[in-house]
């Protein structure tokens, strides 16, 4: 098969596309081809390649033309295209070949698009030639402008860098064929941020041009344009905005504000105490903004430190102050920042400084006492108003108020109003060797101004005490002992304190020395032996020897004291050991004292004995008094918290409230005859005792109670007697009484005793006209 492929200008350049024959195709591997075709052959197959410019606004744009060599135009043949766009895309004539095109194409979308044509007999229906693959591509065109693709940008870079620091690469994009001239080669240009920023056209690198303080700026914006064909005109731009931030770096020293702080402290603040604030200002943040407060020339009263928090100067005071000593203080202090870097040491080379001037204000001060403590001396036995010693106190402040002194908790000293001390006991150094007094200085003029201060009184030793034997000493000897035979070592104390340590010195009397029978030698160690002084003792003539002993010690005066030793006498065993003696004579103590105490148990249990019988013989009589208690009356007894006041006491309670109480028993009918009545409550139908009887047991009764030290108030008790079941005098209670007959004759009341003579005369027929 021929086959012609005519196709349009292209971009101005005509292309002329020759015809060959179908077999000269096949038969031939290889094919010179004319020059400036663009064919090849590959198995009897012919490909082709058209160009479409993109974005063609023309309608049905005519791309070339598919014909047949064997087509001679007799219009038999029919053209036929096929593949992806084929009919929807791109359509042919079927009588001419002519391909076009009726989309606009856009090369980013796709740039390649491939075909097949057929030819086809249209009289047979069968095709004239096999089918034929050919590509349609899509030229670019400059219709796509840079884009950023990583916005937005932001960069931070120290504050004061040098010149050509690099901050950050922009990159822009353009969808343009890069292969394709000059449409997507980009430039770049700064549209704003001179002159502290500049930029590579080529590869979007920004750098700083000159050097910025933060403190004065510390942020920039920056716009960034990038244009496509180099710049040149025509080229389609795009931009983007860089936020490049200024991070700090200690270039700022601190500096303070006020060239002098003006601060006061009271003399009676303790030490740690903040008196004060200072500040300094420093313009840089964060870590470089940290700094440290001090006081030149070292201070002893005053120190800084720093709030790490707000940077301020705090004033501490680190030695108290004393108004009357010195009231005023000027300091200077400085400050510098607590990190700073080797290359910025010349930001820092003069810390700033300030002038404190520190005012101490006077407070009322307590007395001051010139010691902080007193040890006085005194020997004992001193007599009554010795002279101890003297302690001063004086008000430290201007107006010097005049000083009274006391002492607290103790009855052998005293103190006048001139701080001397004074004995009002004898002392006794055995007693007490120390006493620890506390002195009280208070102000005249302000009795709140008190101190205290103590005082130490040793009592020094006055040799007052004679040495004494340490112990109770038993001596024992048989009655055939030999004589300078060793009967008992003895030693001694003194009470008394010794510079020295004590020796003690042991003799008979003078007139013993001649006629004793036993003797004393000092061993002169504190200790003596007693021997005896010649042959032979007898328990019948001489049980008992009192020897008596002189001890001296080395005080000055030496004292000298007597002493008796007891000697007995002991008839001894074979052995010549006095032991059975002296286990017989502890025996009978033993005896002895076993027989005190029990006597002593047993006068203990006897009186014992005698408190409970006492005891049980009061509880008795007791519960004998009134044996009427334990039975059963008709009558009811109100009791009452208030104690009554007597005869004359008509407020204690109300009786007409007890006459109405619901626990009354039924009232009985009274007979209005008086002799009826005196006969009646003596009466008990045969139950109760007899008339007699009766009047005897109230009679004993009333003389009971009069005479009883123990028996209760006479008003806060009713005693009532027996009446017996159905009497018929009915109840002898009162409480009835204001329902009864008027007329009644109470004269009886008469003979009942001294208790009923109120009644007596309240109710009787001959009332005294006194009452």
């Amino acid at each position: 098969m021929n086959c012609c492929l005519l196709l349009p200008f292209l971009l101005g350049i005509p292309l002329i596309w020759p015809c060959f024959t179908a077999t000269e195709i096949s038969t031939t591997d290889e094919v010179k081809h004319p020059v400036g075709s663009h064919f090849r052959v590959k198995r009897g197959w012919m490909w082709n390649q058209f160009f479409v410019p993109e974005e063609m606004n023309k309608t049905n744009y005519h791309i070339g033309q598919l014909r047949s060599d064997l087509d001679n135009g007799n219009n038999s043949f029919q053209y036929k295209l096929l593949g992806a766009g084929a009919g929807s895309i791109f359509v042919i004539d079927e009588r001419t070949g002519d391909i076009y095109a009726v989309q606009k194409l856009d090369r980013e979308e796709r740039s390649l698009y491939t075909l097949r044509a057929q030819v086809i007999d249209s009289t047979t229906g069968r095709a004239v030639e096999p089918e034929s693959e050919f590509v349609i591509r899509v030229s670019d065109i400059n219709d796509n402008e840079p884009k950023f693709l990583d916005e937005p940008y932001e960069a931070i870079v120290p504050e004061m860098s040098p010149e050509g620091t690099l901050v950050i690469q922009v990159t822009a994009n353009d969808a343009d064929d890069p292969s394709s001239g000059n449409n997507a080669r980009l430039l770049y240009s700064l549209l704003q941020g001179q002159p502290y920023f500049s930029i590579e056209p080529t590869t979007g690198v920004i750098r700083i041009s000159s050097k910025m303080d933060r403190e004065l700026q510390d942020e920039y914006w920056v716009i960034i344009q990038a244009k496509d064909m180099i710049g040149l005109p025509g080229a389609l731009s795009g931009t983007t905005s860089v936020l490049i931030k200024l991070s700090d770096v200690n270039d700022n020293k601190p500096i303070f504000k006020e060239r002098l702080y003006r601060l006061t402290v009271s003399e009676s603040a303790p030490t740690g105490t903040s008196i004060g604030k200072i500040m300094a200002y420093d313009n840089d943040i964060g870590e470089n903004a940290e700094m440290d407060y001090s006081i030149e020339d070292d201070s002893q009263t005053f120190h800084i430190i720093t709030n790490n928090e707000t940077q301020e100067g705090i004033v501490i005071l680190k030695k108290k102050v004393d108004f009357e000593h010195q009231n005023q203080y000027r300091i200077r202090a400085n400050v510098k920042n607590r990190h700073v870097d080797e290359k910025l040491m010349e930001y820092h080379v003069e810390a700033s400084t300030t002038l404190i001037r520190v005012q101490v204000e006077d407070e009322d001060e307590p007395p001051v006492f010139l010691l902080p403590y007193y040890l006085f001396e005194i020997f004992e036995e001193s007599p009554h108003g010795s002279f101890v010693g003297m302690v001063s106190a004086i008000d430290p402040d201007q107006r010097k108020s005049p000083i009274r002194y006391s002492m607290t908790g103790s009855k052998v000293f005293s103190i006048d109003t001139n701080g001397t001390i004074i004995t009002t006991h004898p002392l006794d150094r055995e007693i007490s060797a120390w006493y620890n007094l506390s002195i009280i200085a208070t102000e005249k003029y302000n009795v709140q101004q008190i101190s205290a201060v103590p005082v130490y009184v040793q009592v020094l030793n006055v040799n007052d005490h004679a040495p004494e034997f340490s112990e109770y000493y038993d001596t024992y000897v048989c009655e055939n002992a030999g004589s300078g035979q060793v009967i008992q070592t003895i030693s001694a104390v003194d009470r008394d304190e010794s510079i020295e340590d004590h020796h003690f010195y042991f003799n008979l009397p003078v007139e013993d020395t001649k006629n004793s029978s036993f003797i004393i030698i000092d061993n002169e160690d504190n200790t003596a032996v007693i021997l005896t002084n010649r042959t032979g003792f007898s328990v019948q003539e001489e049980p008992v020897f009192y020897m008596s002993v002189l001890i001296a010690d080395n005080g000055i005066p030496s004292l000298t004291s007597t002493n008796t030793l007891t000697i007995h006498i002991c008839d001894c065993d074979d052995s010549g050991s006095t032991h059975t003696c002296r286990n017989k004579d502890l025996t009978l103590a033993m005896g002895f004292r076993t027989e005190v105490i029990l006597a002593i148990l047993i006068s203990i249990m006897i009186i014992f004995g005698f408190v409970f019988l006492i005891l049980g013989l009061k509880q008795r009589r007791k519960q004998t008094l009134f044996p009427e208690k334990g039975e059963d009356f008709r009558e009811n007894i109100f009791r009452y918290d208030d104690e009554g006041g007597g005869e004359e006491d008509t407020e204690a309670f109300d009786i007409a409230e007890l006459r109405s109480s619901t626990i009354l028993r039924e009232r009985q009918t009274r007979k209005t005859a008086p002799a009826e009545i005196r006969s009646l409550y003596r009466q008990s139908l045969q139950v109760g005792p007899d008339s007699a009887i009766f009047r005897k047991f109230i009679l004993e009764k009333l003389e009971e109670a009069n005479t009883d030290p123990c028996a209760p108030p006479f008003d806060s008790l009713q005693t009532y007697a027996f009446e017996g079941t159905g009497s018929l005098a009915g109840s002898l209670s009162s409480l009835g009484s204001a329902v009864s007959d008027q007329d009644e004759n109470y004269d009886y009341l008469n003979e009942l005793g001294p208790r009923f003579k109120r009644l007596a005369c309240m109710f009787g027929s001959a009332m005294p006209s006194n009452n």
